[in-house]
């Protein structure tokens, strides 16, 4: 008999999802922002969403333009099935969602001055930061590969020039010659 080996299958292990890294997946770019929707906000604070509009709404006075907007219709037809609401008829959100920018986050943490709120708020803070140094990192990259690109086009039309310089040495100027032979004297008169 031969000797049978069982296949086993090697399975990676699990790697925890960190809570920056859950943070850094719900932030979207909206209106050219950075920004976390009320429902993902009020989900890593550990509160219903109503109670965090109840507490933005009780303090907007903490929540300017530039730490928090509503969304638009429109904004919100577009994220609608990314967020996956539910229809109004059904009891869905009547509201289009608040926005909340980096210090927006922050501030909903201190007025629902939750012990998870405040915890989460440092991560939050820390996703953002990411984000940011990934995205000028990202521009100085491209910044340089403009650079490299503007340095090959003129070294690709020094090359050119050199290449059509090594062209003109190599093909012999045409002398002209004088004819070999008789010439009788009527062609000289004529031509």
């Amino acid at each position: 008999m031969k000797n049978s080996r069982k296949a086993t299958l090697l399975r990676m292990p699990k790697r925890r999802a960190t809570p920056a890294f859950i943070v850094e997946s719900r932030i979207l770019i909206l209106r050219h922002q950075r920004v976390i929707l009320d429902i993902d906000i009020a989900e890593l604070y550990g509160v219903p969403v109503k109670r965090l509009n109840e507490q933005v709404k009780r303090n907007e006075e903490r929540f300017p333009s530039d730490f928090m907007f509503q969304l638009t219709s429109k904004e919100h037809a577009a994220l609608r099935s990314q967020i996956a609401t539910s229809n109004k008829s059904r009891g869905g959100r009547r509201y289009s969602p608040h926005a909340f920018t980096e210090h927006g986050a922050i501030m909903a943490a201190t007025v629902l001055n939750s012990k998870r709120a405040v915890h989460m708020s440092v991560f939050v803070v820390r996703a953002f930061v990411r984000l940011r140094e990934m995205l000028a990192t990202n521009r100085r990259i491209a910044g340089k590969i403009n650079e490299l690109e503007n340095r090959l086009d003129t070294n690709d039309s020094v090359i050119l020039d050199l290449i059509e310089a090594i062209k003109d040495l190599m093909t012999p100027p045409k002398l002209r010659r004088a004819r070999i032979g008789f010439q009788s004297p009527s062609a000289n008169a004529t031509g």
